[in-house]
């Protein structure tokens, strides 16, 4: 854990917990600033990486991750007096076997916050559940008040680059709150496949208007309900 760190530097270390193992976050951050994580295999039960409030100016490079539950920025908004999120870059990781890749989670009924200049970027996906995910309706256990939206704004952010395969046919979803919408959030270049029964991968949007470029795979937004998309 990295708790009130400044400019401290992770690299070329191993982190090893039971993929059926509670609670065991591979490396978590909160209130800290200048962390580099580089390099660095984890394999867990739960976050390989977490990111909690108050982080700012994050750098993940080269991280393997899996099994896990992924690479994720929150969960925000829990509790009263959080620090805003900013300068979060995820780059050039590989995600394997977890129940989550890249992902962005508040707490609906949150007390007000943000989270803002998050990019993930050059990510590779193995058989990962939830490859991209923005869920601004984390609620796990029914511990809160769901139908109450989030007051965390995310703004900024990008996936660029990210390829290879998901275990769950909705491979890309951006689920942020109708209170306070997500803004200039750029999708580019991702190409997920999907080869269950169902069919091929798809995507889910809501309260969102994300700008788009390069390839899309699955087509990003395609049948969203409240949300459009500016390409």
């Amino acid at each position: 854990m990295f708790w009130a760190a400044k400019n401290f530097t992770f690299q070329h270390v191993t982190v090893t917990a039971p993929g059926d193992s509670p609670n065991t976050d591979g490396i978590h951050i909160g209130r800290s600033t200048g962390i580099n994580i580089i390099d660095t295999g984890i394999k867990t039960g739960d976050d390989c990486i977490s990111i909690g409030d108050g982080s700012e100016q994050i750098n993940i490079t080269g991280v393997t991750c899996g099994p896990g539950h992924g690479i994720s920025v929150g969960s925000l908004g829990r509790y009263p007096g959080e620090q805003p999120v900013s300068g979060i870059s995820v780059k050039n990781c590989t995600i394997t076997g977890t129940m989550n890749g890249v992902r962005i989670k508040t707490w609906p009924n949150s007390p007000a916050g943000s989270a803002t200049d998050m990019h993930f970027e050059d990510i590779t996906m193995d058989n990962v559940g939830n490859p991209v995910l923005i869920d601004q309706q984390y609620c796990p256990w029914n511990q809160c008040t769901a139908e109450v939206p989030s007051q965390i704004k995310i703004s900024n952010v990008s996936f660029k680059r990210i390829q290879g395969t998901s275990s769950t046919q909705v491979a890309l979803k951006l689920a942020c709150s109708s209170r306070y919408p997500c803004d200039n959030v750029q999708i580019s270049d991702i190409d997920i496949r999907y080869h269950g029964a169902e069919g091929p991968a798809t995507s889910l949007c809501s309260n969102i208007k994300p700008m788009i470029s390069g390839k899309q795979n699955p087509a990003i937004c395609a049948n969203a309900t409240g949300s459009s998309v500016s390409q």
